[in-house]
C-alpha cells in the first residue's frame, strides 16, 4: 500500500524534508537569540544613559577598550581643543540619511593627556578630495559632555581605506590618532551632547533604544515552518496514496470491462455446431421439388 515511499522520488523527498525541520528550528533559536541580544542591548543602553554623568578618566584610560557596560554612558572632560589634530570621518550620515562627516577633535585635558571628541556632523561639500568647511572648534578651556564611544573596527563593517585626501579618515580609533598625533589618548571616544552652540557641526541624536525588532516573530515563523513539513509530508503521502488507489481502481475497471467486451464478442462470432450441414440439406430438398 506504501511501496511507493520506497521509490527514488519518496526517498529524496523525505530525506530533504527530514532535513528542513531541524534547520528551521535552529533558524527559529537564531532569530530568538537576535532578539534576545537586541533586548539586551537596549536595556544597555537604557541605564547607561540614565546613569549620572562621571569623568571620562573613571571609565576608559590610555590603550584600554572601552567596557560594553560603559558604552553610551555619559562622560565629562575639561581641556582645550586641539585644532591641528582635527581629522573628519568619512560616509557618515545625519538623522535624514544626508552624506557628510564626523569631525573628531582632539580635546587636551590638564594632565596631557587628550580624548578624541566627535563634535557632530557636516554635510558634505561635493568634493570629496577637499576638506569640507568645519565650523572652528571653541578656543580656550572648556567642558564638555558627552556620551562614551568605544573605537570604531573594521569588524562593524567599515573599509579602512588608505590613500585619502588629508585630514580624512574612515574608522574613528584612539590607537590610529594616537600613532599619527603622538600624543597620549584615552580609549574610546567621547560623542559631543553640550555645550551646542551656533555655527557648530550639528550634534548627534541619542541612540534608538526603544524597538526590539521583528526577530522574534521571525522566530515563530520559522518554528511553524518546521511544524508543517511534517504536515505536509503526510498530506502529501495521503494523496499519492489516494491517487495510486484510484488509478488501480481505473485499471482493474477497465480490464474487467475489456475482458466482458471479448466475451460478449466471441459468443455473436462463432456459430452453432451441426447448424451448417442441416441447412444445406433443407436447401437441396427445396431445389429438387416433391417425389
Amino acid at each position: 500500500m506504501y511501496r511507493f515511499l520506497l521509490s527514488r522520488q519518496w526517498v529524496i523527498t523525505t530525506l530533504v524534508a527530514l532535513a528542513l525541520i531541524p534547520a528551521m528550528i535552529q533558524l527559529g533559536f537564531w532569530q530568538l537569540h537576535r532578539h534576545e541580544h537586541r533586548v539586551a542591548r537596549n536595556d544597555q543602553i537604557a541605564r547607561s544613559l540614565a546613569a549620572d554623568p562621571v569623568p571620562v578618566t573613571e571609565l576608559t584610560g590610555p590603550g584600554r577598550t572601552v567596557a560594553r557596560d560603559d558604552v553610551w554612558r555619559t562622560v565629562t572632560a575639561s581641556g582645550t581643543y586641539d585644532p591641528k589634530g582635527e581629522v573628519v570621518v568619512r560616509m557618515r550620515t545625519d538623522d535624514d540619511g544626508n552624506q557628510g562627516y564626523f569631525v573628531l577633535t582632539p580635546l587636551v585635558m590638564t594632565d596631557g593627556r587628550a580624548v578624541l571628541v566627535n563634535r557632530g556632523w557636516v554635510p558634505a561639500n561635493g568634493d570629496l578630495t577637499k576638506f569640507p568647511d568645519v565650523p572652528a572648534a571653541p578656543a580656550g578651556k572648556v567642558t564638555v559632555t558627552g556620551r562614551l564611544r568605544a573605537d570604531e573596527t573594521t569588524a562593524s563593517g567599515i573599509k579602512n581605506t588608505s590613500g585619502l585626501p588629508p585630514r580624512q579618515v574612515m574608522l574613528i580609533s584612539s590607537e590610529q590618532r594616537a600613532g599619527e598625533l603622538h600624543r597620549t589618548l584615552l580609549g574610546g571616544y567621547v560623542e559631543l551632547t553640550s555645550p551646542a552652540g551656533k555655527n557648530q557641526p550639528r550634534p548627534l541624536s541619542a541612540p534608538d533604544h526603544s524597538g526590539i525588532g521583528p526577530h522574534m516573530a521571525y522566530a515563530v515563523q520559522w518554528w511553524l515552518f518546521s511544524a508543517f513539513v511534517p504536515v505536509g509530508w503526510f498530506i502529501l503521502v495521503r494523496r499519492e496514496r489516494r491517487d495510486r488507489a484510484e488509478a488501480a481502481a481505473e485499471a482493474e475497471a477497465a480490464a474487467e470491462a475489456e475482458a466482458e467486451a471479448t466475451a460478449e464478442g466471441g459468443d455473436g462470432r462463432a456459430p452453432e455446431s451441426g447448424s451448417a450441414p442441416e441447412d444445406a440439406a433443407g436447401v437441396a430438398r427445396t431445389a429438387s421439388g416433391p417425389e
